[in-house]
């Protein structure tokens, strides 16, 4: 079966192609693309050449956000899961060309384990924020957050999810910088912060820190963060970086642990999932931009890339989009 997918075709080069599927297996379903959406992280170092190692080999399928119906079922596969929608946190399902991670494609097969059913969510769009927000629930985990004094450096999606989690999971107090304004003001902190228009240390002042949420990469951001801990302080890395340069004294005279926050642990997206039909994670926010995929493609990822207004490009495979309507939650909850 061929499909449409978005393809890295080399450096700085996107393109939307036609792709073969792999035949379905016995254990696999074959989900129809509604959504997907653009890592500004993962997927910006891919484009520009900065993560030449597998499975981001040109040229390959990106993409592990995505949200579709189950159209068809292996052998082995229960057949009730026809026509549900899913969360695909990506494939390996396809001939001639790479995944990394497959998702951005019109018609997505994979094993029927990799997926997550979107039962208990009014808008199954809202899908699309499962694995951020598993990745902050993580973060938020590792930190430990319960009554400690959480600091958090960057309010992109991941930021203001971890931000938002952490309070839910009952830290004491919730502070957190962020050079731009609209992204401040969808932050849910306590005390928020512009570095660029603020006194940090002023804005702070008073106030020493459990634990120190990094979601920015930029070790300077991390150097002056590093000030506002407490002896025997938490640093959780909260990104992927390709080299850490730090200010290293100030780790040798707090005794700052360092802890590495790999994606999502196992159970995480079934709670993300719980969290947002509850009502209690409001994960639209998140939700800021939207596009067709089409032949303006190059344009869409580089206005998610560099605008920093967009904390979410959600790509719009179907035209009609109906279920896009409504909120994310439970019909009938308050």
């Amino acid at each position: 079966m061929k499909t449409k997918a978005i393809v890295f075709t080399g450096i700085r080069q996107i393109e939307v192609s036609e792709v073969q599927l792999k035949p379905l297996g016995s254990t696999d379903v074959l989900v129809e693309t509604y959504w997907s959406s653009i890592s500004t992280g993962t997927e910006k170092m891919a484009y520009n050449g900065l993560i030449p190692s597998p499975p981001f080999i040109f040229p390959f399928i990106p993409g592990y956000e995505t949200v579709g119906k189950i159209t068809e079922v292996g052998d082995h596969v229960k057949e009730s899961l026809i026509g549900k929608f899913a969360y695909i946190a990506g494939s390996f399902g396809y001939e001639g060309v790479n995944a990394a991670f497959g998702g951005a494609s019109q018609f997505v097969a994979c094993p029927v384990d990799s997926i997550t059913i979107l039962d208990g969510i009014e808008n199954p769009q809202c899908g699309i924020a499962l694995p951020l927000g598993a990745t902050a629930l993580h973060i938020v985990d590792l930190a430990e957050v319960k009554n400690k004094k959480i600091l958090i450096l960057g309010q992109g999606a991941v930021g203001i999810l971890a931000a938002e989690l952490s309070k839910l999971m009952g830290a004491k107090l919730v502070a957190a910088t962020e050079p731009h304004p609209k992204r401040l003001k969808f932050s849910p902190a306590d005390i928020r912060i512009n570095p660029e228009k603020e006194d940090v240390s002023a804005a702070l002042a008073g106030h020493e820190f459990d634990v120190l949420i990094d979601s920015t990469g930029i070790m300077a951001a991390i150097d002056t963060g590093l000030r506002f801990l407490k002896f025997h302080g938490t640093v959780i890395f909260g990104g992927y970086y390709q080299r850490m340069n730090i200010d290293y004294s100030q780790a040798f005279q707090k005794e700052l642990s360092f802890i590495a926050a790999k994606q999502w642990a196992q159970g995480d997206l079934e709670r993300v999932r719980a969290l947002i039909a509850e009502r209690r994670l409001n994960a639209e926010k998140i939700f800021t931009h939207q596009s067709p995929v089409d032949e303006s493609i190059t344009e869409t990822y580089l206005k998610a890339f560099g605008d920093p207004d967009c904390l979410k490009m959600i790509l719009n495979w179907k035209s009609e989009g109906k279920e896009a309507n409504g909120s994310c939650y439970l019909t009938g909850k308050p």
